[in-house]
Order: C-alpha cells, then sequence, then structure tokens
C-alpha cells in the first residue's frame, strides 16, 4: 500500500496497476513469439534505475531463453528534462558480440538516450538490437533512432506529454515503487526547482 503522502504529489493516475499487468504480459507474448524464432539466446539489457520493475515482469513472463544484464545511462539529473546528452555510466557485464540485444526502457521520449544505447551497442558488436519500452512519448521525439540489424520497436503505452511517475520512474529518485503511473503535479517539480 502506497502513503497518502506519496499519492498526495500525483495529480492523476494514467494506468492501474491492473491495466499495467495486463500489457505486460501482452508486450512479454510478442516479444516471446518474435525471440523463440531465434536460433540463440538474446541479452536483454535493463536501463536501470527507471525500468528495474517493467523488467523484471516483462522477463518472467518471456518463455525464452535469455540473459538479462543492465546498463546505467543518465541524462536527468534531478530535473524533468532530458539534457540531451546521454552518458553510460555502468556498462554491461555480459558480451553483445554477434548477439541480438533488447534494450528494455522505462521511457522513450526524446529518443537520445536509446540512440545513444543502440550505438553503444551496436560498437559492441551487436548482430541487432530492438528497443522495448514500457511508455513510448512520441510528442517529444527529437531525434529519429534507428533500429539494428532485425531490431524492432516494442512499447507497452503511448504516453501523453506530462511528467510521469511511478512502475519505476521516479522524479528526484522518489516514486519508484509506485504500483501505478500518474502525472506528477507541477507543484512537486517546480517547488525543487524553484529553490
Amino acid at each position: 500500500m502506497v502513503s497518502e503522502a506519496v499519492d498526495a504529489g500525483i495529480d492523476r493516475v494514467l494506468w492501474t496497476e491492473a491495466e499495467i499487468a495486463a500489457r505486460v504480459a501482452e508486450v512479454a507474448s510478442e516479444l516471446a513469439a518474435d525471440l523463440r524464432r531465434l536460433p540463440e539466446p538474446v541479452v536483454v539489457v535493463g536501463v536501470a534505475t527507471g525500468a528495474f520493475l517493467f523488467l523484471a515482469d516483462l522477463v518472467r513472463r518471456v518463455g525464452a531463453p535469455l540473459a538479462v544484464d543492465l546498463v546505467r545511462v543518465e541524462s536527468y539529473g534531478d530535473g524533468t528534462e532530458s539534457s540531451g546528452r546521454p552518458q553510460v555510466t555502468a556498462d554491461l557485464k555480459v558480451d553483445v558480440a554477434g548477439k541480438h540485444v533488447v534494450v528494455v526502457e522505462d521511457i522513450v521520449d526524446t529518443g537520445n538516450t536509446v540512440s545513444c544505447l543502440i550505438a553503444h551497442l551496436q560498437k559492441k558488436g551487436a548482430s541487432s538490437v530492438s528497443v522495448c519500452t514500457f511508455l513510448d512519448k512520441p510528442a517529444r521525439r527529437t531525434v529519429n533512432f534507428q533500429l539494428v540489424g532485425d531490431g524492432k520497436f516494442y512499447r507497452g503505452f503511448e504516453c501523453p506529454d506530462s511528467f510521469v511517475v511511478g512502475y519505476g520512474m521516479d522524479f528526484a529518485e522518489l516514486y519508484r515503487n509506485l504500483p501505478y503511473v500518474g502525472v506528477l503535479k507541477p507543484e512537486m517539480y517546480n517547488k525543487k526547482t524553484s529553490n
């Protein structure tokens, strides 16, 4: 149960816990069907920290052989706007050379982070790169990223152009534990940035 103090920062709920679970199951089924056609196990790369809940829920529902690793890419800091200059700050341990990679993201908005990651994985020799994002925010897209090889784009929900938190996504490291996705009240982040 989430406390009233946490809920007080939320303007409105976009997707409930039940809606999220149903959509994750659908995406996992689509992904599993595609992965089973591949001749060897894929590497699923979760983008820390925002994608951790989606990653866990997703891979538990994919009935196909796979390896899982995490990468950390930072571009937000404590703000609500991406810096536009993402950097890999913690790299993979799993070798992706010659393998199909599925990048699991919490949200794709500008496309800067996923574009940076695709280029990073391509340099490491990935034979193909797919992107599986929980939320897709095309209204904010500034970079048209290119998938690699037979890569495919999977998405859970199309997100409105609002600052959202919950289900792993945060503002200043808070709200990740919400079981739903909600729009953060502007006064919550305006108060932080006005100090």
